[in-house]
Formats: structure tokens, sequence, C-alpha cells
């Protein structure tokens, strides 16, 4: 069998042609899903399949990808298929967005995990160790923020005296623009 130009197409007969995102193109073995009809055996899931699997929509898988923080291959008909380990991949995006993490922080912990195998525990520990600091920091705060609020909503005074987010006579300029008495850690 040949193809376009001049080289040779070594895939064995009924191995579909695919493209990753970099516009590589490459083979995939078959779906053993199909020769068995065990969906769980499948090697690689639709763009429709990880959407439900994960909880999230078409549209933020596309997304994420658009943000090189998952990567999928395009069978011959151009449709997405992702492997199986893209599951835990978007688990983990999608836990540390409810963290509170950035998508350049998470993109930043996903390039260390590797791209063509399921992220195990030892990742994970690795992953989760570099954020457990910042998120420290960020309960920290927010703790702080919570209770030092509460006063002020619960009394409704807003006194001058007392309010810890008062700043009398702007005495905070010195320290820079943005807030400096809740705005850090203690």
């Amino acid at each position: 069998m040949r193809t376009m130009g001049a080289e040779q197409d070594s895939r064995a007969p009924g191995t579909p042609r695919v493209t990753n995102n970099q516009g590589e193109t490459g083979t995939r073995p078959g779906n053993r899903a199909a020769v068995t009809g065990d969906p769980h055996l499948a090697n690689e899931l639709t763009v429709g399949e990880v959407a439900k699997r994960t909880g999230v929509r078409v549209s933020t898988l596309h997304f994420y990808e658009r943000k090189n923080l998952i990567q999928s291959e395009r069978t011959a008909g151009n449709h997405r298929v992702y492997p199986r380990s893209i599951i835990r991949r978007v688990s983990i995006i999608q836990i540390a967005q409810r963290a509170g993490l950035s998508l350049t922080e998470i993109a930043q912990a996903l390039e260390s995990l590797p791209p063509d195998r399921a992220v195990s525990s030892r990742d994970w520990d690795r992953v989760s160790t570099a954020w457990r600091d910042e998120l420290t920091v960020r309960i920290t705060l927010l703790t702080r923020l919570r209770d030092e609020l509460t006063g002020c909503i619960g009394c409704g005074c807003l006194s001058v005296d007392e309010c810890p987010l008062v700043n009398a006579d702007d005495r905070l300029a010195a320290l820079g623009s943005g807030p400096h008495l809740l705005g850090t850690a203690r």
C-alpha cells in the first residue's frame, strides 16, 4: 500500500492513521472494545466518552486542549481520540481548579507528568507536594479574611476604631498598591 508521496505505509491492514495535536501522523492499534464488546477495554476514548467519564463538557475538553493541558490524536475521519490515561489528567485539572489554582499553575505541574501513561501515586505525590505550600498560604489568608470580616459584617457599624480594614489618613499608601491588612498571610 502506498501513501501520497514516495514513502511506504507500513500499517497493518485495518490500522487507522491518526494525527496528534502537533500535526504528527502515526498509527494507533485497534480498539479492543470493538473486538471484545467491552467498553472498559478501549485503548482510546472519544471526546464524548471522556466528557461522560470525567463529568466535564466537551467544550471544556476542547478548551483544555487549546491550553495544552491535554492532548488528543485525530483519526482518519478527523475525530478526536484520547488515551484512557486522560481521565486521570482531567481529574487532576478539576481538583486543582477547585482548589483555586490557575490554569498556568496547573499547566506547569502537568508538564512534569508523563504524557504516555496514567498518572501514578508517585506522580501525584510530587505534584500535590509542590502545590501544598501555596495552598496553605491561601487557606491561611482566606481563614483570616473570613474571621476578620465576620466582625464587621456582624455588627454593621464598621467602627473606625476597631475595624481591621480601616486605613485612616491613608497610612498604608507607603506600602504600595493593593490590600495590606488582610492581603497577606501572617
